[in-house]
């Protein structure tokens, strides 16, 4: 994701605010074109890029600091979910989840999301979604968007049938849902782009 966000800000030039807290998530500061801007995205290769609670919190916090001095937030989504366990539900998930919810979706600044990969469930959901009020939500396409992934879901919905034949549904499920063709239908996507537009884009969006 460092090189996603290096490729999109001016001069590949990013400062990263608390790097070494909650490394599944990455905010800080750089510019599009001289403009001053908010960046959050998922790292997947820290805990696959689930939100955890210091994600959750370190993120709100981002947000509500972008809102309170009128910086655009630009957020980059690579989320598989939010991160299961006794402990993170101990810890209180879903209420520290929420904080960022509340974040997205109180913040009055231009929202601007791109989602690169994995948009799954709930935490697609709180990472600046058309359903929290973002302005512009752009995905690749190779993005997708579901309640879950193919697996997970064919194994819930057709549990018990042969091997074989979850094998077709999880295909069939990754043909119909694994893509942002149908989120774009339902007006959740504004559009799909390619990874080589994706800087051009924010920066058109911005004007």
């Amino acid at each position: 994701m460092n090189q996603v966000i290096s490729r999109i800000v001016d001069d590949a030039d990013f400062f990263e605010i608390m790097p070494a807290f909650a490394r599944n998530i990455i905010v800080g500061f750089g510019r599009l074109e001289g403009r001053t801007i908010g960046v959050i995205g998922n790292q997947p290769t820290q805990l696959a890029g689930c939100l955890d609670i210091d994600a959750s919190v370190k993120a709100a916090r981002f947000v509500r600091f972008c809102d309170a001095f009128g910086l655009p937030v630009v957020t980059l989504v690579d989320v598989p979910g939010f991160m299961p366990g006794v402990a993170q539900e101990h810890g209180g998930i879903i209420r520290h989840g929420a904080k960022l919810l509340y974040a997205y979706a109180e913040a009055t600044v231009p929202k601007l999301t791109v989602i690169t990969r994995k948009a799954y469930g709930g935490a697609y959901d709180v990472m600046a979604s058309k359903h929290l009020r973002g302005d512009v939500n752009l995905a690749w396409p190779s993005s997708e968007i579901a309640v879950m992934g193919a697996k997970g879901a064919v194994e819930i919905i057709f549990r018990g049938m042969p091997a074989e034949q979850q094998e077709k549904e999880v295909a069939r499920y990754e043909r119909l849902f694994t893509n942002p063709l149908t989120a774009a239908r339902r007006g959740f996507i504004d559009d799909i782009i390619e990874p080589r537009q994706t800087r051009h884009r924010l920066c058109q969006e911005l004007d």
